[in-house]
């Protein structure tokens, strides 16, 4: 966020998805996947607001310390970001996330915890920015981050798993429920290559090997998921809303075709 931005003179039209001077809420967007998508976000001419419950090491973009699994405190960050700005255009759900845990192993308050902060959290959060954003004329779009471990079998993850189905459904739901003044859609997230891609992958030799069993050959930037994040965000997708649209690279390489013994080579 420190690297040189072009000014709103200076970008492209292409790059223009009119959300120039949108005020949004990125919770979790101190580092990895949220950095990315603050970023993106902010290239397009945005006001980023993020949250967390520690501040990251960039201090160009405004701060908000919250603890999203907190709904009294979610209320507070959100009204007072409304009345600091204005308003609020956006809010991404992107703070998330689970340590490896076999569900036998794990806890019933380990994994309540991992469905609070995957499910519950981003509930709260968009709550708060609904009765914002019914209260202004121009409405809001709320983008969740989820995860292809919610459309599949997430074995060590599986709390988190089940969370982010029941987010994906959340979605549909509140869709109907807020139209048409407030849209609401997830980013179904596969592998992506932050700072703590080691802790799921391993060494660089783990992070390429996974690399190579997605399709594009390559896991997800952060920015990749910033730019499907903005595009749900901004004035082009007015009509999208309950949707989920899939950032995964072209998603698993089904195992069979590795157990085969037939000519099957791709």
């Amino acid at each position: 966020m420190k690297a040189q931005r072009q000014t709103a003179g200076q970008r492209s039209s292409a790059r223009d998805l009119g959300l120039d001077k949108k005020v949004v809420l990125i919770t979790g967007g101190t580092r990895g996947v949220g950095a990315g998508i603050t970023r993106v976000l902010a290239d397009l001419g945005a006001v980023p607001v993020v949250c967390g419950r520690h501040p990251g090491a960039e201090d160009d973009v405004e701060f908000v310390a919250c603890d999203v699994r907190d709904a009294d405190a979610v209320d507070a960050m959100v009204r007072g970001i409304a009345e600091d700005h204005g308003r609020l255009d956006g809010v991404v759900n992107n703070a998330g996330g689970s340590p490896f845990a076999l569900a036998a192993d794990a806890s019933p308050r380990f994994s309540s915890k991992i469905v609070e902060l995957n499910l519950l959290a981003p509930l709260a959060v968009a709550r708060a920015a609904h009765a914002v954003m019914t209260a202004q004329e121009s409405g809001g779009a709320i983008v969740n981050v989820s995860s292809v471990s919610g459309h599949r079998a997430s074995p060590g993850t599986s709390a988190y798993g089940a969370a982010k189905a029941g987010l994906d459904n959340l979605v549909t739901s509140l869709a109907i429920e807020w139209a048409p003044h407030v849209r609401i859609n997830s980013v179904v997230c596969g592998a992506v290559l932050t700072e703590q891609a080691h802790l799921h992958y391993g060494d660089d030799e783990g992070v390429a090997a996974v690399g190579a069993t997605i399709p594009m050959g390559r896991l997800a930037m952060p920015e990749d998921v910033g730019n499907a994040v903005a595009f749900l965000l901004s004035p082009m997708a007015g009509y999208i809303t309950g949707s989920t649209l899939t950032v995964h690279g072209g998603g698993e390489r089904p195992a069979f075709l590795a157990a085969a013994t037939a000519d099957n080579t791709m």
